[in-house]
C-alpha cells in the first residue's frame, strides 16, 4: 500500500482512554508521565484460590475523581444491556470524538464514517456469568440482551448505532494486536476512498476467574508479586515474571489532513505507517529472533516513507514476560542494527498493565501524546535491565523531555500476530 501524499496525510484528531490510571486522556497522560500504576490487588472476584491475585482494574468513580461510572457516558436504560468493555468502549469512543468535533448531520458524512473496534476477548465474563445462570437457575433467567451483551462487535456496534455511522463498521479480534489492527485497517478504508472519518481502537474488560484462572494456568501471568502488585509489571527487568492482566479502551479518530483542515479540526499527530505479519511459529509465543516483529515493522517505515534511523522512541509491546520481552528486543536489534543508546524504547505496560485487546490503541494514544508534549514515558520498575534490552535507552523509572519526531508504537499477540504504527509530529 503506498503512503499517503506528503502534503496530505493520515492525521489523529481526537483521542479517548479508560484504563486503571483512570477516565480521560489528560488524566492517564498526567498519572503515567508521574511513574503511576494503575495495578492493584484484585477485589472484583474472590481470588483466594487463584494463583494471580492482582490486576489492572478500571478505578471505580466512588473511589477516584476520574473514575469510571458508566452512567456518566451511557443512558442507565443501555447500562445492563452491554458488557463491560462496551462501556469501557463507549466512554473512550465519546472523549475522542468529541475532541474531534465530528458530529456528522448529513447522510453521506455519516456513510464516509467508518467504525473498527478491535477486542481480544470480549465479552467473556458476561459469557461465563451466562453459563453459572443456566446451570443454576436454568436458561429461562438469561436476559434477551446476553448475547449482543457479549459479541466482541457490539463495541463498534453500539458506537456506530449511537452516533448514526453508516459507513464501513468491522472488529478485529486479533489477540493483543487486535487495537493496532483495527487502527491499521481504518487507515486502509481510508487509502481506499471507502472512509473519510474512521473511529478506530480497541476495547476489552476480561478481568474475570477464566481469563485469570487461564492465564495463569498458561503460566504467563505475574504471581510473585501479590503482595507487592504496583511491581508486578517490570518490562524488561531480569526479574520479570509474567504480565499483569488490565482491562480499558482506547479509542481514535483519524482523517485524511485536508478533511481535518476543512472542517476545522486540530491535527494531533500524522499516522504515517502501519505494518501486519504472522510469526506462522507458535500458538502462544513469539518467533524467538522477532522475524514477524521485524516484518511488521520494516512495514510501518516502509509505509511512513521512514528508515530506521528516523525513529526517536519506540514504545514498545513488552509485556513482561521471558520470552516475550526477548523476542521483541531481538526484533528491534536486527531492524535497527547500529542503534544503541541514542535510541530510546520504554514499555508502558509497566504502569498500565497489559490490556489485551485494547493495549495497541492505548499505546497508540500514549505514542501520540509523546509526540505532542516532546516528553518520553518511562519504564516502571527496571531496577536489573536484562543485558539483551539494555543496549537501548530503555527510559528506567522516570519520564525524560526529549525532542521526538517519529515513534513506533509496537502490538503483537497470541497466534503469532504482529502489528506496528508509526507516528510523527505534525
Amino acid at each position: 500500500m503506498p503512503n499517503s501524499e506528503a502534503n496530505d496525510p493520515i492525521v489523529v484528531t481526537g483521542m479517548g482512554m479508560v484504563t486503571p490510571l483512570g477516565v480521560g486522556v489528560e488524566t492517564n497522560w498526567s498519572r503515567l508521565t508521574a511513574g503511576k500504576s494503575g495495578i492493584v490487588q484484585n477485589d472484583r472476584f474472590d481470588t483466594s484460590e487463584f494463583s494471580c491475585t492482582i490486576a489492572g482494574l478500571v478505578p471505580d468513580k466512588a473511589r477516584d475523581e476520574h473514575g469510571f461510572d458508566p452512567h456518566d457516558w451511557i443512558d442507565g436504560k443501555d447500562v445492563k444491556k452491554m458488557d463491560r468493555f462496551i462501556q469501557y468502549g463507549l466512554a473512550a469512543a465519546k472523549e475522542a470524538i468529541a475532541q474531534a468535533g465530528w458530529t456528522p448531520e448529513s447522510a453521506e458524512d455519516k456513510a464516509a464514517t467508518a467504525t473498527i473496534i478491535g477486542s481480544g476477548v470480549g465479552g467473556a465474563p458476561l459469557l461465563v456469568e451466562s453459563a453459572l445462570t443456566i446451570a443454576e437457575k436454568g436458561p429461562r433467567r438469561l436476559s434477551p440482551f446476553t448475547v449482543p451483551a457479549f459479541l466482541v462487535n457490539l463495541a463498534a456496534g453500539w458506537i456506530s448505532i449511537q452516533y448514526g455511522f453508516t459507513g464501513p463498521i468491522g472488529a478485529p479480534v486479533t489477540a493483543c494486536a487486535a487495537s493496532a489492527q483495527a487502527i491499521g485497517d481504518g487507515m486502509r478504508l481510508i487509502h481506499t476512498g471507502e472512509a473519510e472519518v474512521v473511529v478506530c481502537g480497541g476495547a476489552e474488560g476480561s478481568v474475570d476467574p477464566v481469563s485469570i484462572g487461564g492465564f495463569a494456568a498458561a503460566r504467563a501471568l505475574c504471581t510473585a508479586y501479590n503482595d507487592r502488585p504496583k511491581e508486578a509489571s517490570r518490562p524488561f527487568d531480569a526479574d520479570r515474571a509474567g504480565f499483569v492482566l488490565s482491562e480499558g479502551a482506547a479509542v481514535l479518530v483519524i482523517e485524511k489532513l485536508s478533511h481535518a483542515l476543512a472542517r476545522g479540526a486540530k491535527p494531533l499527530a500524522v499516522l504515517g505507517g502501519y505494518g501486519t505479519s504472522a510469526d506462522a511459529y507458535h500458538l502462544t509465543a513469539g518467533h524467538p529472533e522477532g522475524l514477524g516483529a521485524q516484518k511488521a515493522m520494516r512495514d510501518a517505515l516502509a509505509m511512513a516513507g521512514l528508515t530506521t534511523s528516523g525513529i526517536d522512541y519506540v514504545n514498545a509491546h513488552s509485556t513482561s514476560t521471558q520470552v516475550g520481552d526477548l523476542a521483541e528486543i531481538k526484533g528491534i536489534a536486527a531492524l535497527f542494527e547500529g542503534r544503541g543508546k541514542d535510541l530510546m524504547v520504554s514499555a508502558t505496560k509497566s504502569s498500565t498493565g497489559h490490556l489485551l485487546g485494547a493495549a495497541g490503541a492505548t499505546e497508540a494514544i500514549i505514542s501520540v501524546k509523546a509526540l505532542m508534549e516532546g516528553v518520553v514515558p518511562a519504564t516502571l520498575n527496571l531496577e536489573n535491565p536484562d543485558p539483551e534490552a539494555d543496549l537501548f535507552d530503555l527510559v528506567p523509572k522516570v519520564a525524560r523531555k526529549a525532542p521526538i519526531r517519529h515513534v513506533l508504537s509496537n502490538a503483537f499477540g497470541f497466534g503469532g500476530v504482529n502489528a506496528a504504527l508509526v507516528f510523527s509530529k505534525v
